[in-house]
């Protein structure tokens, strides 16, 4: 049943929903199945987790029989020699059977199967992560094309400048160093074009890595980067954590079995036994039949199972102890990735609402000021500088946004966007 429940959250991250507005991003979503699908990481967990839960049964089985052929000769150093004549010959065999305790196998077989169960917490957890690093490159690589959407528009804007500030220098009603602001500023632009573009390539080759294609494997251009609302609450994380997160179960069940080694350890004070029986022939004499028990006597309790004792309850408590410090560091994980997105998206609504409409109303102002000689060319430089700026970082707080939900529902388990 948890398996059930796990595959149907895993689907609930992966599935497209409205992460940009219009448009479905069907492209996330073939990303993110192929990834689950074929990233080496997922792979490897997944076979940890099957070959755990062979152990098990291996762990509660019986130890194996002991067959032991045999014979004793008498004259003569081969068997037979004196059979049916000496009543020391004998051709014959014997088997030789351990048994543990009773409760001792059963607790062997718990022991594995928590060390299984943790195995596939284990696995959960790499296919969380692997959907969360898929979808961080994917955002940032969606804010790499919108940034450059926004060096490529304001580069025609500056094109403009250009062109007026070079009219103006020929008639002598500007000073040449206008025009060599204007080139400058046009060139620190193609820097950051060329920046944003080794920055998409960057993003698209782990991509790649991460969903096992060839690297120079070329992706589609994703959708703009659009508002999104942050629909859960800290403490809803938090609950979400504690109930859901495979790092806290996979540390219960590691307490689990640290119990049940304990358990154990206290067994190894009472002893195994081993049931021996045999058969002998005798030629002409009359069969001879052998049964014996053997006990293992604990005598040296005070240095193997008094220690053993207290070793586990050691690593009972150093268990108990781990699973407090990751609990606190999911804590703080999701309280710091979940500032960052509540900041993030109000930035990105103040920007987009009020500073990005008001700086681009100045730009074109003081450009047609500018034009008409009512204001110099650094008044537009500042003003174009400023315009440039807010609306980068306006992409970088969609972009910090969506990164921090990624990480958020890693660590919670539980699908942020609907």
């Amino acid at each position: 049943m948890e398996k059930y429940i796990y595959f149907v959250l895993v689907l609930a991250l992966i599935l497209p929903g409205s992460l940009y507005g219009e448009g479905s991003d069907d492209e996330l979503h073939h990303l993110l199945r192929e990834a689950l699908q074929n990233n080496p990481a997922i792979l490897a967990a997944q076979k940890r987790y099957e070959a755990a839960r062979q152990r098990p049964t291996q762990a509660s089985s019986l130890p194996d029989p002991v067959f032991s052929p045999q014979f004793n000769s008498s004259g003569r150093p081969w068997p037979g020699a004196g059979l049916g004549k000496e009543p020391v010959s004998q051709i014959g065999f014997m088997i030789s059977q351990e048994l543990p305790f009773p409760g001792k196998r059963r607790l062997s077989g718990a022991i594995a199967a928590k060390e299984a169960a943790a195995e596939w917490q284990g696995y959960q957890q790499a296919q969380l992560k692997v959907v969360s690093q898929v979808k961080q490159a994917y955002y940032a690589r969606s804010y790499a094309f919108a940034a450059t959407e926004v060096i490529e528009r304001h580069l025609e804007f500056l094109q403009k400048l250009l062109r007026v500030t070079e009219a103006r220098y020929a008639v002598g009603k500007a000073p040449q160093q206008d025009v060599f602001k204007v080139q400058t500023q046009i060139s620190i632009l193609e820097a950051r074009r060329l920046q944003l573009e080794q920055e998409k390539r960057a993003r698209e080759a782990e991509i790649n890595s991460l969903v096992s294609r060839r690297a120079e494997t070329s992706l589609p251009r994703p959708p703009l980067l659009r508002p999104h609302p942050l629909s859960a609450t800290l403490e809803q994380l938090y609950a979400a954590a504690r109930e859901n997160s495979p790092l806290l179960r996979s540390v219960e069940q590691l307490i689990q079995r640290s119990e049940l080694e304990v358990n154990l350890a206290r067994k190894q004070y009472y002893p195994d036994f081993t049931l021996n029986g045999g058969y002998y022939n005798m030629g002409g004499m009359p069969d001879m039949y052998m049964f014996r028990v053997d006990f293992k006597a604990p005598l040296y309790f005070f240095r193997k199972q008094r220690p053993a004792v207290t070793e586990h309850v050691e690593t009972l408590n150093e268990a108990r102890g781990r699973y407090e410090a990751t609990r606190r560091e999911l804590y703080f994980r999701l309280q710091d990735d979940y500032l960052m997105a509540q900041t993030a998206e109000r930035l990105a609504q103040l920007y987009s609402q009020t500073v990005i409409p008001q700086a681009s109303l100045a730009l074109e102002s003081s450009l047609a000021s500018y034009e008409t000689g009512g204001v110099d060319l650094l008044t537009v430089l500042m003003n174009y500088i400023t315009a440039v700026n807010y609306e980068m970082n306006y992409f970088e707080e969609l972009r910090n946004f969506y990164l921090a939900l990624s990480r958020l529902e890693e660590v919670a388990a539980v699908p942020l966007i609907p």
